[in-house]
């Protein structure tokens, strides 16, 4: 999928509106039960970057970044500032915040997630879009060492070990993460006069799939 390595600028979206969407398909049964299905397995995240344009040179970025992305045509990195680590917005991230496999032994590359609520009901958000030099990696209760004892590949969330960790070990991460979005719409509709007037355009983004 056509993807730029490249971050929406982060103080044009801190204040803007989203969050997590589901698809829940409801059936009313004759007898006042219903049965719930959803053909989606992760959830998708929605934005709307309009409501934190301050200013007319805010515009102007944002037309370029528009233009550069060529609409709807190519993906690009956002920063969601309700959750964009593996520990709570509060706290800074350690390499025991998530647990993302156990190991066997023989694997060496494993893929970053985050978890959402515990046990069987728990939700595991895979994570493609680690924030460079955030990546921390933990084998039980030893920190690695990037560089020496791992790699991150940032554009896949994929970390892979120099060797594979000992069967039966707890591979563990912290991170800081971008969502992988698109622009939702083909047009930036703008108009001076009622920018100065307190009305902003509205700027939809779609999280995509990777």
């Amino acid at each position: 999928m056509a993807f730029h390595e490249v971050r929406f600028p982060a103080n044009l979206s801190f204040g803007s509106s989203g969050g997590p969407e589901r698809r829940t398909e409801v059936v009313q049964l004759t007898n006042g039960y219903e049965e719930r299905n959803t053909p989606w397995a992760q959830s998708r995240r929605r934005y709307d970057a309009g409501l934190s344009l301050r200013s007319l040179d805010d515009i102007a970025v944002l037309i370029a970044f528009f233009e550069a992305r060529r609409g709807q045509m190519f993906g690009f990195r956002w920063k969601d500032w309700a959750d964009f680590k593996s520990c709570l917005p509060s706290e800074t991230p350690g390499y025991r915040d998530q647990e993302i496999a156990i190991a066997d032994g023989v694997t060496r590359s494993f893929a970053l997630s985050k978890r959402y609520g515990v046990g069987a009901q728990g939700y595991l958000r895979p994570i493609a879009k680690p924030v460079e030099g955030s990546v921390l990696v933990g084998i039980s209760t030893d920190e690695q060492v990037l560089g020496v004892d791992f790699e991150v590949d940032l554009a896949g969330g994929i970390i892979t070990f120099s060797e594979a960790p000992d069967a039966g070990e707890i591979i563990t991460a912290g991170f800081e993460f971008d969502v992988p979005v698109r622009f939702d719409t083909e047009m930036i509709q703008t108009s001076v006069a009622s920018f100065q007037a307190g009305e902003v355009p509205a700027v939809p983004v779609v999280e995509i799939r990777l």
